[in-house]
């Protein structure tokens, strides 16, 4: 028992003063999606907002791209559980489990929870060459051509794919635009703006700058209410209020540890999201964006893991309505 207890001991010991010498070499922050994308923004802004709060580290971003976000996330549920390798990811952490028969990690049980850090409105756009000037025209658009039409995304699992799939159920089409797939969110809005494809409902932080320049059409948010607050976005009317009842969709992003990461050093990366997501700097950058960061209860862990399993089961019932799924 003596022996026991003295293991105990130097374990709790041992845990401690990790703790204390975290972080011991440059956090890394792995982003499950191409340089230059709208979580990949997100993840350099918090970047630099996370430096102070631990102690003037080195925080750094990696892009590690490919299937949906997927391989991003295994990078980092079988990194080494010291909290120097976190993940960056979005809603795509909770649509996984219904868009891949098989995965190489269980979003619930291979991570640690460290809290919510935004949640982002979707708008809904079309290529310049439309003729529709408003939502109710968009509609009408669509439902009379929508077999001649393209709908672009990000690639399967990506914010955009998601978007896409709701509204296209929540409106009912009898003719179904032709989904085309890109790797990553810049081609498929370069082709958006070329008029290669037609519709395509993505983040506002990746789609603002691009309706203020008069690229792209925007005909809608997908938020329950109008953004009323937003300068440039005040003016579009939400889905919901078009007709589309219940529809409501923010693209949140949250940071993960690898399962096993000690207690302390997972406290102290909360601890230091925490003081991230107050810094003034880093709210008026994320507002620039369209985004509104996280302040209430989805910021600690027990919040965050909550709020990802209500959304498991709300994102599998659109997922598996559409039936598109990946091997």
């Amino acid at each position: 028992m003596n022996k026991i207890l003295a293991f105990a001991l130097t374990a709790a010991v041992s845990s401690g003063a990790f703790a204390q010498d975290f972080p011991s070499k440059p956090i890394t922050l792995v982003v499950p999606f191409a340089a230059g994308g709208p979580t990949d923004l997100v993840a350099r802004q918090l970047a630099e907002a996370l430096r102070k709060p631990l102690g003037g580290a080195t925080v750094v971003v990696e892009n590690a791209a490919g299937a949906g976000g997927t391989i991003g996330a295994t990078k980092v549920a079988r990194a080494t559980p010291d909290g120097h390798t976190l993940l960056v990811w979005h809603i795509g952490m909770a649509a996984t489990t219904s868009l891949y028969r098989k995965q190489q990690f269980k979003p619930l049980e291979d991570f640690e929870y460290l809290g919510m850090i935004n949640d982002v409105p979707m708008t809904l756009l079309g290529a310049p060459k439309l003729p529709a000037k408003t939502y109710r025209d968009f509609e009408n658009y669509i439902r009379a051509n929508g077999g001649k039409l393209n709908l672009a995304h990000a690639g399967l699992g990506s914010a955009s794919h998601l978007c896409g799939l709701m509204w296209q159920s929540a409106v009912k089409l009898d003719k179904s635009m032709t989904t085309i797939a890109y790797r990553g969110t810049g081609p498929a809005m370069n082709d958006l703006i070329g008029g290669q494809v037609d519709v395509m409902c993505d983040q506002t932080t990746n789609t603002t700058s691009q309706i203020e320049a008069g690229r792209v059409k925007a005909f809608a948010v997908t938020t329950a209410k109008p953004l009323s607050n937003h300068k440039l976005l005040k003016d579009y009317p939400s889905l919901q209020e078009m007709g589309l009842k219940g529809f409501n969709l923010t693209i949140w992003h949250a940071m993960y540890a690898p399962k096993g990461t000690p207690a302390d050093v997972t406290k102290k990366l909360n601890d230091a999201l925490q003081v991230a997501l107050k810094d003034p700097e880093f709210i008026k950058r994320q507002e620039a964006l369209g985004a509104v960061v996280v302040n209430d209860n989805r910021v600690t862990p027990a919040g965050h893991k909550a709020y990802v399993a209500g959304e498991i089961t709300k994102l599998k019932t659109a997922i598996d309505a559409a039936g598109q799924f990946a091997d």
